[in-house]
């Protein structure tokens, strides 16, 4: 049967080895997403790494879709060092469109994901989980003390997107901005939170409108924004502003929520899966978190388990 839609799993560079690449295979995914680690300074070094990079993920069978990096303090802060910074991720871009590597990931927000104590779910696995009155019973993650403001966030992310911009543009790759992670619209750990909504998303699209300045999908983050998750997808979709989706569930409140195994969360993923079809997206999908199996090494049941489920759905939908 042809595949109309696509598969992509995620490693950092040091995992990306001859076992882990034949075992995404194996479990039917398309594409690699890879985290390159921090250190290329210089074009001829990151030239360099893009040709072995997609050299070794070929010969495995697989593509090599997507870099994804965080975002450096020096850009989304607006500290010294931050041109540096944009010209490095400007001359990434251009290798990566030489190379023939599409899409680049990553985020603007100065604090990492937050989650507060894992709870135990289906079978005994941990699920990754946030409880806001969990989180601000620590005084120390709930500093409120802004460091910076929210007009300087939104400043600072124009200044990125004037440069990284039009430099995806020329290199024929698109750009992918994941959300706050959680979605929620406040100060966390002394910072604003600026991409947090699907309103201040399509504020972004129009600060720098571009085909190729779009959204990570993050189908999870979506549902904790505590908005209908199926409208959205066709809202975003209709724009052509889906790069690629991490096709996760969650169950709870935009509060207080775990991130579930595929099947058993608040989003009914046969619905979800029906309106990117609708939208015309053909992907790529990706699991993204998945809950922690006991003895599970490297989460690879769980990763074939949300493999298996996505091949399911995009054969019963897009054929």
């Amino acid at each position: 049967m042809h595949q109309q839609a696509t598969i992509q799993e995620q490693l950092p560079a040091d995992l990306v080895s001859a076992e882990n690449l034949d075992f995404f295979r194996a479990i039917g995914v398309d594409s690699l997403s890879v985290y390159p680690p921090p250190s290329m300074d210089s074009f001829d070094e990151m030239a360099a790494y893009c040709e072995d990079m997609k050299t070794k993920v070929e010969t495995h069978g697989l593509k090599l879709q997507t870099f994804a990096k965080r975002c450096p303090h020096a850009i989304s802060l607006g500290l010294p060092r931050r041109d540096e910074k944009i010209e490095q991720w400007c001359n990434l871009l251009k290798v990566m469109g030489e190379v023939g590597i599409p899409v680049f990931g990553y985020n603007f927000k100065p604090i990492t994901i937050i989650r507060t104590t894992p709870q135990k779910g289906r079978g005994g696995a941990l699920y990754s989980s946030f409880s806001y009155r969990e989180f601000e019973r620590n005084p120390s993650e709930k500093n409120q003390s802004l460091k910076i403001s929210e007009e300087e966030m939104w400043d600072n992310l124009q200044y990125l997107l004037r440069h990284i911009v039009p430099a995806a543009e020329q290199a024929g790759v698109r750009l992918a901005l994941h959300p706050d992670d959680p979605p929620i619209a406040e100060p966390f750990g002394g910072y604003p939170r600026i991409v947090s909504s699907i309103e201040n998303y399509e504020k972004i699209f129009q600060l720098a409108p571009s085909p190729a300045h779009g959204m990570l999908f993050c189908q999870g983050c979506v549902t904790e924004m505590g908005i209908n998750v199926y409208d959205t997808i066709r809202r975003i979709g209709r724009q052509n502003k889906i790069v690629y989706v991490h096709f996760r569930n969650v169950r709870g409140t935009p509060r207080d929520f775990q991130e579930v195994f595929v099947d058993e969360g608040n989003v009914d993923m046969f619905e979800a899966m029906r309106a990117y079809h609708d939208i015309g997206f053909k992907g790529p999908f990706m699991m993204d978190h998945t809950p922690q199996i006991p003895n599970d090494r490297m989460d690879r049941e769980g990763r074939a388990f949300a493999v298996g489920f996505m091949r399911a759905l995009i054969q019963a939908v897009y054929r």
